[in-house]
């Protein structure tokens, strides 16, 4: 009986150990936004202290996530995805240490908070760029989805609801312990990754190539590095033509979803947090069936195509949020988002994965990752405002219609019908190494 093709994936050791690691590390974050929450209420914060150490983590992460693109270029893979973990198991058990010692003060905790974002910063695009190293392009969607279903249900799921049963069942300190013990174990699994993983293209070394062990490399600046990045993706009309399209999506979704539907479910459903936290889940589930579907077919022919209709289409009932006044005609709106969202955010990183020159993905995929990171704070800040002098059902009416025409034009400016027929995958086992303009 052949192997459905979401498992495939794991009929590579290295995949296993690295998404076994990968798992138990998502978990341990779920844990954390739990427990690192009640820690700040147990030593006496409040609201701002509260969003001060939060804040803490997304600095974190949008200030070092453009260098740990670099890093993912310059530094084998499989050393810099270790670091960052015992970077992680460092802090975390110093926070869990000190509050064990009832020794615990909030500048502790924002200082983990800050080191576990800077240490996204550094894992993911490693994580993105070692994949192809270990898997064959054919597996790429799969992996994705795997990532993509696995996701909602460890860390927005799973972690918080342990992280909820210790806290009540002991204190926040003995949570935090359990995230230490998590990044340990993550720490460990990690460390059974094949020493071959280590090999990293290095300013244009071939992907079978080695990494800065191998001597006579040309060292760039990081500026250098930088631009090098940012100027392929300028010269490549499908990925920036993408790019332009997250960045307009995220403006305008999130702030609506994440400030807003708040206000949605009280006013217009007569709910309360647990209503809006089931209407959440909902659309996390969508996320993981979403992936957990495209992980089991080929990529379509088609594959920019496909994800510019599912992000655009599925943005669409959206627009019908504020008026909505049943239950689960919004909760269908939203899994229906989270579902088609999670179908082109597989298809994109695999993507990444087959069309990015090796050398380059590292950067790219942090490009990506902050440019999405830079403008959800915006969203978010715009969105109340936006309430106060406009009504709920307009904002997202705009929101919900906004995307899909940008997707519709994103197409066509980068004529990527086009470009997709130009540059087959679904058959071809090899990454594109067209060069810039090319791809």
């Amino acid at each position: 009986m052949p192997t459905p093709k979401a498992l495939r994936p794991f009929a590579h050791r290295e995949y296993r150990v690295l998404i076994a690691a990968l798992a138990i590390s998502i978990f341990g974050s779920g844990m954390w936004a739990v427990a690192m929450v009640y820690q700040v209420i147990h030593l006496g914060g409040g609201p701002l202290e509260l969003s001060l150490v939060a804040a803490a983590g997304s600095v974190g992460l949008v200030a070092f996530v453009l260098a740990g693109g670099i890093a993912a270029d310059r530094i084998p893979q499989r050393r810099l995805i270790i670091a960052v973990e015992g970077a992680n198991l460092a802090v975390i058990a110093t926070v869990s240490g000190l509050a064990m010692a009832d020794l615990l003060q909030l500048w502790h905790v924002a200082a983990g908070s800050f080191v576990l974002g800077v240490g996204a910063a550094f894992f993911f695009p490693a994580y993105s760029a070692i994949l192809p190293r270990i898997l064959p392009a054919q597996d790429l969607l799969a992996a994705n989805g795997m990532e993509g279903s696995m996701r909602p249900v460890l860390q927005q799921a799973a972690g918080p609801a342990v992280a909820g049963m210790v806290v009540a069942a002991l204190s926040p300190s003995h949570a935090v312990t359990a995230v230490a013990a998590c990044h340990l174990l993550a720490f460990i699994v990690l460390n059974f990754l094949g020493q071959h993983a280590l090999a990293a293209p290095v300013n244009g070394v071939g992907s079978t190539g080695g990494g800065p062990e191998d001597g006579d490399v040309r060292r760039q600046s990081f500026v250098q590095d930088l631009r090098e990045g940012v100027v392929y993706t300028l010269r490549t009309p499908w990925l920036l033509w993408t790019l332009l399209w997250a960045c307009i999506s995220v403006l305008f979704l999130i702030g609506p979803i994440e400030v807003l539907l708040p206000f949605v479910v009280r006013d217009q459903l007569g709910g309360d947090a647990r209503m809006f936290g089931f209407l959440l889940a909902v659309m996390g589930v969508g996320a993981a069936l979403g992936s957990l579907l495209t992980a089991s077919f080929r990529l379509p022919r088609r594959y920019l195509t496909v994800m510019m209709v599912s992000w655009g289409a599925g943005s669409l009932p959206l627009a019908a949020v504020g008026i909505m006044d049943n239950f689960w005609a919004i909760a269908a709106a939203l899994f229906i988002f989270g579902a088609t969202g999670s179908v082109g955010m597989v298809i994109w990183g695999t993507l990444l994965q087959r069309r990015v020159p090796p050398h380059l993905l590292g950067r790219v995929s942090s490009l990506d990752f902050f440019v999405s990171l830079a403008l959800m704070p915006v969203s978010m800040a715009l969105a109340g405002p936006a309430a106060e002098v406009l009504p709920i059902w307009l904002i997202f009416l705009v929101a919900g219609g906004v995307c899909p025409v940008m997707a519709v034009i994103a197409m066509a400016v980068a004529r990527m019908p086009d470009d997709e027929l130009a540059h087959p995958l679904d058959h071809s086992p090899q990454v594109e190494r067209t060069g810039a303009g090319g791809s």
